[in-house]
């Protein structure tokens, strides 16, 4: 579904797939009617999620489905109820920092479908187009991203069936259309720590950066993370389903920008590499590969998370425990001076560091200069 204006044509073909796949086969235990109900309601609440962050849009709190055998239980539509709420206040906040957006685009597919007695699980797959309002002028046309999420449904009296639960199923931030429904983590008990945590303040003192004759090629670095954003490089693995790629493509990103290997144990911390026979820690791990980029200078901390530029990398630590759990790298910046990340886990293409906040504003930040 689409909210706001349509998509011009050559930034869809980059962002959307061309054709989606049709909805999974459910068990026998469903008529086929009932399991594409499950489908539309799923499209119904994300597509409304990602509405109440579009400039100018008029829609209520309420979710409006039109299902006759599917419906929303009580208790579950009072708690989308308020994660709407929270999604327009997330709007605002955008908003105080000059980002908005003009249209949203939404496409929900089901991947499948299993019913086991009163119970029904299906998972489908969310793709989701943002286009940025030019409050400025040199903001990117848009931001996209895909992601996955598991619907529970429980059969009540007279044969329907309620969602009773959805839930995000994907590492990394949390999408911009994700309501916060989970209370604020624990203070860090973490020890110390090599890299410092980043303000998340705006405005920042500028820092700006400069490209040393011989240094390393930020542009290059950019360049490789928004060609392989979404299709991998084949050249190298794969570590979704090993606790997530994040490190592994922004190691990619930055060897493409000059980063050279330094052999060694693959244990070993201070040391960096991939090859044919595996890949250090240090190049796939988020923690180990902080360890390897202080101790080696290869990158600096950052006081602000908006003093960060093309080619510097962004960590967060979800939970604020000491430990880092996702890394991405900025490809873009606007002359405000607004970063903008890509990053595996979940694949995402120019997402701004003002939205990631606004999602995730109990996280703890890292900033690196590379």
């Amino acid at each position: 579904m689409a909210v706001g204006v349509a998509a011009a044509a050559g930034v869809s073909a980059v962002l959307l797939p061309s054709t989606f796949a049709n909805a999974g086969e459910a068990r026998n235990t469903v008529d086929k009617a009932t399991a594409a109900s499950f489908g539309r309601i799923a499209d119904d609440v994300i597509t409304q999620r990602s509405a109440a962050l579009v400039d100018g849009n008029r829609q209520g709190s309420r979710i409006e489905t039109h299902e006759k055998k599917v419906r929303l239980s009580s208790r579950w539509e009072r708690n989308e109820e308020d994660g709407l709420t929270s999604l327009r206040t997330r709007k605002k906040r955008l908003n105080s920092l000059g980002e908005a957006y003009t249209g949203a685009e939404t496409r929900v597919t089901t991947d499948s479908t299993t019913v086991k007695g009163g119970r029904a699980t299906v998972y489908v797959t969310e793709v989701t187009v943002y286009h940025y309002k030019q409050v400025r002028g040199d903001e990117p046309r848009t931001t996209g991203f895909t992601a996955h999420h598991e619907l529970n449904f429980h059969r009540v009296s007279g044969g329907k069936w309620e969602l009773a639960d959805m839930k995000p199923l994907d590492d990394g931030p949390r999408a911009i259309n994700q309501p916060q429904k989970t209370p604020a983590p624990t203070p860090d008990k973490g020890g110390p720590l090599k890299a410092t945590p980043a303000s998340i303040t705006w405005p920042a003192r500028p820092m700006p950066k400069s490209q040393k004759p011989g240094g390393y090629d930020y542009k290059a670095m950019a360049a490789y993370a928004e060609k392989y954003w979404r299709n991998y490089n084949p050249q190298y693995r794969d570590y979704n389903d090993e606790g997530g790629d994040c490190t592994n493509f922004i190691s990619q990103a930055l060897k493409a920008g000059g980063w050279k290997d330094a052999p060694g144990a693959a244990s070993d911390s201070t040391k960096w590499w991939s090859n044919s026979k595996g890949d250090s820690t240090s190049w796939v791990g988020v923690n180990e590969w902080s360890s390897f980029a202080m101790s080696s200078k290869r990158a600096t901390s950052l006081a602000n998370v908006y003093q960060m530029d093309v080619g510097d990398i962004l960590q967060m630590d979800f939970e604020g425990d000491g430990s880092k759990d996702h890394s991405m790298i900025v490809t873009y910046r606007s002359r405000l001076g607004i970063p903008y990340l890509t990053y595996h886990s979940t694949n995402t293409f120019r997402k701004s560091v003002a939205s990631i906040i606004a999602a995730n504003p109990d996280s703890v930040y890292f900033a690196y200069r590379t």
